[in-house]
């Protein structure tokens, strides 16, 4: 994931001064010297770093931090606030018009996933700004490229406009804005055609589509794997265009994220966007501050509850928190669970934004947890609708067939039916009015074999303490 070694240089560093009772010229230099390595190594560019280990020194070395009761929190304070004076200290978003249609165009070089992030925007705005939007394919140099956003526009639910690859982009696009005024579309993004470097040729066209199309907003999609050439492609871009915003894709690869660190302050172009994912759900809306709490190890709680309310089904949700509360909870509400927590996506990209778990990342196997699922909701999936709800009528003969319908053994069915019983346990406990302790939730969890757990897991260590006990 993009940021994590640079998280845990910084944590790191951040740690060396905590621990000290005094804030000094010595501690501050060697913590410093620390930030500037993780930063370099991150491929922040040169001057970036120079310029913020500059500015954190003048302000923690003030009198005001030093006589603090507390210097180091100062401390985090003051490189959480340079962070996101580096990413913008305000977010950036989408100008719309106030009458009329408010008209998009989107530009990049290929393969940074510019049709993609043209679909996923269209998404965003649609459900969560109340848009509606129509997608034109402009990118007739790549025909697949047309092919490819049909298919997504169908996916979302969002108009495509083509006139297919023999007609040229410039004439798609004049028909496309009568075509967009015509059903009252009130968003219009042009899907451009990309080169796999910047040439003149691509310019031209892309400058001449901008005069056709007068846009309110050009966005530059950059792949956060690149580094530095971010701003290179940035400013390039700009120079040609007047670009007003960067949708930053790629973002939960294994980018370093020095460049995404970079571009704003050497280009002053803010990022509207950043992708995580391959799937249309995956794009969040850029918040400086909250990347840099993510950054610094802090996770980012606002962002999680926001996915929570745009990606779940609050309705189904309130029923489940209503039947938990009165004491109930069956198969077909698990079923029902299985459903909303693959709608929020990886498991590990979750925690990562919740403080205190996001260290726990690289202990949660998302492929494993996914399979677990998976055979959950098979063996559900093979009950009757009696039996989902009446669980304790499940005896051998009924365990045997479901086992078979499903694809699984018979444990695989007792295991599930363990981990429903704990489930049950606890929605009772909360029933009365008060909440499971966490000795109960960890009992549960080993009774219950969690997915993504093992019974039989712990140290070796602990494993030999275990058996000393038992003689």
């Amino acid at each position: 994931m993009a940021f994590e070694s640079l998280s845990d240089r910084l944590s790191k560093a951040i740690r060396t001064i905590s621990g000290q009772g005094k804030l000094t010229e010595k501690n501050m230099n060697d913590m410093l010297k620390e930030v500037r390595m993780s930063l370099l190594e991150a491929d922040v560019n040169y001057t970036v770093v120079k310029n913020f280990v500059a500015n954190i020194k003048e302000k923690a070395m003030g009198q005001e931090v030093m006589e603090a009761l507390n210097p180091s929190q100062m401390v985090v304070k003051i490189v959480h606030d340079e962070i996101q004076e580096l990413l913008g200290r305000d977010d950036a978003r989408i100008h719309y018009k106030k009458q009329g249609m408010t008209t998009l165009m989107m530009v990049g070089l290929q393969g940074t996933g510019k049709t993609t992030a043209a679909a996923k925007i269209a998404k965003y705005t649609k459900d969560i700004d109340k848009r509606r939007v129509l997608l034109v394919a402009c990118d007739v140099v790549r025909p697949a490229a047309i092919e490819q956003l049909q298919t997504l526009g169908k996916e979302i639910d969002v108009d495509v406009f083509t006139m297919g690859p023999q007609v040229d982009a410039i004439s798609t696009a004049i028909e496309a804005l009568d075509y967009a005024k015509d059903r009252q579309k009130d968003l219009i993004i042009f899907d451009t055609a990309g080169r796999l470097h910047i040439d003149q040729q691509l310019m031209l066209e892309l400058e001449d589509m901008k005069r056709i199309v007068q846009p309110d907003e050009i966005l530059l999609t950059v792949d956060a794997m690149t580094g530095q050439d971010i701003i290179t492609v940035a400013r390039d871009f700009n120079e040609q265009l007047d670009i007003t915003g960067l949708v930053v894709t790629k973002l939960d690869g294994d980018a370093r994220g020095g460049g995404l660190l970079s571009v704003r302050s050497v280009t002053n172009v803010p990022v509207y966007f950043v992708s995580n994912g391959e799937k249309v759900d995956d794009l969040e809306m850029f918040h400086p501050d909250r990347m840099a709490d993510r950054i610094l190890g802090m996770g980012d709680i606002m962002t999680l509850v926001e996915q929570a309310q745009n990606r779940m089904d609050m309705e189904v949700q309130q029923k489940t928190a209503e039947r938990m509360m009165a004491g109930q909870f069956t198969f077909t509400d698990m079923l029902e669970q299985y459903k909303q927590v693959k709608r929020m996506g990886s498991m590990q990209s979750m925690m990562k934004m919740v403080p205190g778990l996001n260290k726990l990342v690289k202990n949660i196997d998302d492929d494993r947890m996914n399979s677990e699922m998976k055979k959950g909701e098979a063996i559900i999936q093979s009950m009757t609708p009696y039996e989902r709800e009446h669980p304790n009528c499940l005896k051998a003969s009924r365990k045997n067939r479901i086992a078979k319908g499903s694809g699984v053994k018979v444990m695989d069915v007792n295991k599930l039916i363990k981990q429903l019983e704990q489930m049950q346990m606890m929605s009772k406990m909360m029933s009365g009015g008060g909440m499971p302790s966490m000795a109960a939730l960890q009992n549960m969890q080993r009774g219950a074999g969690a997915p993504g757990t093992s019974k039989h897991s712990g140290s070796k260590k602990q494993k030999k303490k275990r058996k000393k006990k038992k003689k």
